[in-house]
């Protein structure tokens, strides 16, 4: 009965989800889609009711937060978290299927939505997920080098925050007139959003990177590398777990590769900026 309980709390609960995720669509299929989908959650609830005997509410602040997590990093991302945690209830259903015939009918249907959320993801902002990870690659590669070869070559946190300002927002610039100038000589209509989206992650990975050394002392420049090198490491885990959710690809192949390169990058930059630093005789 707990077992049961619980199953049709998460139905009722994912129902309620489904059907505010949808409400805040515009007409089409992926709302169609949806609210088929919150359908038969609510049928599943219906049934758990049956045995249970007991009426639930949706946990509120569970779907508040998945509300919020659509609207920040869209409903693709969303919907597919919610489903790879449903692995979890199908095995609970697994269990009850001897003594809930229904059980083995929902489990078909929860593998059935898996397959209609793949074919309706057409959602903007991943159909422009090659030009953010454009923009974030180049950001994470250049100037984590860049800042790892100031930091020992400048020895003073507020003048590499300066430097690397300064590149940063040049590079961002030069990123995203690049984009543009390259999606419109391919003839895409959408080669201005286009040089947004890699602008944009660009300038929030140059951001998050040189704030280290706005944080720390002028003198802290060992600790503010530190921290921006952990701060790089968590935007790879961070932007490759949300393609990896979204798009069903690999987190560990994708997160061990772009880590590999821009550390590798930010260790030769560090090598030649103490060179650079000690062949030039320049002390700051």
């Amino acid at each position: 009965m707990a077992e049961a309980l619980a199953l049709q709390q998460n139905e009722i609960t994912e129902y309620a989800t489904y059907k505010a995720i949808a409400a805040r669509m515009k007409d089409g299929k992926n709302k169609r889609i949806l609210e088929k989908i919150a359908e038969e959650e609510r049928e599943h609830y219906e049934i758990w009711k049956g045995y249970t005997k007991r009426s639930l509410q949706p946990e509120r602040f569970k779907v508040w937060l998945r509300i919020l997590m659509a609207r920040l990093l869209g409903f693709t991302f969303t919907i597919k978290f919610m489903e790879n945690n449903e692995a979890t209830a199908q095995e609970n259903y697994a269990k009850l299927v001897d003594e809930v015939p229904e059980a083995e009918a929902i489990i078909s249907q929860e593998d059935e939505h898996e397959q209609v959320l793949i074919t309706m993801l057409d959602e903007e902002r991943l159909q422009y997920v090659g030009s953010m990870v454009l923009g974030l690659n180049d950001a994470l590669v250049e100037l984590t080098g860049t800042l790892a070869g100031l930091t020992f070559a400048l020895q003073n946190t507020r003048i590499i925050a300066l430097s690397g300002l300064i590149t940063g927002i040049s590079a961002t610039l030069s990123m995203a007139s690049s984009e543009f100038l390259s999606a419109k000589s391919e003839g895409q209509k959408d080669a201005v959003k286009s040089s947004l989206y890699t602008g944009i992650a660009y300038l929030v990975t140059v951001a998050l990177l040189i704030l280290p050394y706005l944080l720390f002392p002028a003198q802290q420049y060992v600790p503010a590398l530190v921290a921006m090198l952990l701060t790089v490491v968590v935007i790879i885990a961070a932007f490759n777990y949300y393609i990896a959710v979204a798009k069903d690809l690999s987190f560990k192949r994708r997160f061990l590769e772009m880590a590999t390169i821009s550390l590798s990058v930010a260790v030769l930059s560090f090598v030649v900026g103490l060179l650079v630093k000690g062949v030039l005789g320049v002390d700051i």
